[in-house]
């Protein structure tokens, strides 16, 4: 099931999904290290890139655990977007994926994201500029269309191909669907016969019966995970197991995930400095304790730690009961 991006080969095509807040370089390396195909850095606005923003050079910043990888770059000027797309070929990135896909506000009332599937003509110079101002494979990613009236992105994927972008992944919402409702995997399949660059699939696989249906019914090369994979580095791996062999792989024992934990909240700390990290791990302390006994309590509790000692050792005795009981 391997797949070709230009010179770059991904023997598994199971990729982590860009997403604000979430896919930070800590969150990266983790997923990288506990098997995926390809991670996808959070969308960088090149504007902000291209100014050297503090927060925007830390978003792209890069480890070699993590490669090769992906910087996703969100804009409306193709100037400024070529310039964010060459300053990030000079940083190390192993492929440049533009955003045409995000439905926030801020980002579609700034022409950028999802806005730009409303205009074709703008988006192919987008698309023309980034691909020629660097020797790296481009990709796009983007929704099914703006609305159910504008579905649009087999065209759209079209004029990409034509561009020189090497690979398309499709969200299976439109833009004003945000993340309600069913994500259209069907819909895929047209991208899919109108091209002939790979199609990832992309939304709402969360387990392995939804990895098989969005596969079986887009007809896609491969599959971008996004919120499956929250408070799950190991799910990537465990997908890339059942799409080789048909079984599924059983999550790491508590004991190994409770190590994770420790290891992603030191370094969150490490990225962001004690303050800012504790304050952004909370939501995956959350993510990773959710549905286990006593969780509830223990994130409460964790929430108001600020001391980096006493939250490690808060991790550790959440887990160490739920792990002394199923030795009994």
């Amino acid at each position: 099931m391997s797949i070709q991006i230009g010179p770059l080969r991904l023997e598994d095509p199971v990729v982590l999904a860009p997403m604000s807040g979430v896919t930070d370089l800590p969150f990266r390396r983790l997923v990288k290290r506990s098997g995926a195909g390809l991670v996808v850095s959070e969308m960088i606005a090149s504007q902000a890139l291209v100014r050297e923003s503090r927060k925007s050079l830390r978003m792209a910043g890069t480890t070699p655990e993590e490669f090769p990888m992906a910087v996703q770059l969100a804009g409306c000027e193709p100037e400024v977007m070529a310039e964010a797309a060459k300053l990030n070929e000079d940083r190390g990135a192993a492929l440049i994926d533009i955003n045409f896909g995000c439905p926030v506000k801020k980002v579609v009332n700034g022409h950028a994201g999802s806005s730009l599937m409303r205009d074709e003509v703008h988006a192919g110079r987008i698309l023309e500029a980034t691909v020629k101002s660097v020797s790296l494979p481009v990709t796009l990613k983007m929704r099914t269309g703006w609305d159910d009236a504008n579905r649009n992105a087999p065209n759209l994927a079209r004029i990409a191909e034509n561009s020189g972008i090497r690979m398309i992944t499709i969200h299976g919402r439109t833009r004003c669907q945000f993340y309600e409702g069913k994500a259209d995997w069907g819909f895929v399949r047209h991208v899919k016969e109108a091209v002939k660059i790979p199609v990832i699939v992309n939304g709402d696989m969360v387990d392995l019966p939804g990895v098989t249906a969005a596969l079986t019914e887009s007809g896609a090369d491969g599959v971008m995970i996004g919120r499956g994979a929250y408070g799950r580095p190991w799910f990537l791996r465990q997908v890339i197991h059942f799409l080789r062999t048909g079984q599924v792989l059983a999550d790491p024992p508590l004991a190994e995930q409770s190590a994770i934990v420790a290891e992603h909240y030191e370094a969150m700390l490490t990225h962001y400095g004690n303050q800012a990290g504790s304050r952004i791990a909370r939501k995956h302390i959350g993510w990773y304790s959710k549905g286990m006994p006593g969780s509830a309590e223990f994130r409460a509790g964790f929430n108001q730690i600020a001391e980096p000692a006493r939250a490690i050792e808060a991790i550790a005795a959440f887990y160490r009961p739920l792990i002394e009981r199923l030795a009994a």
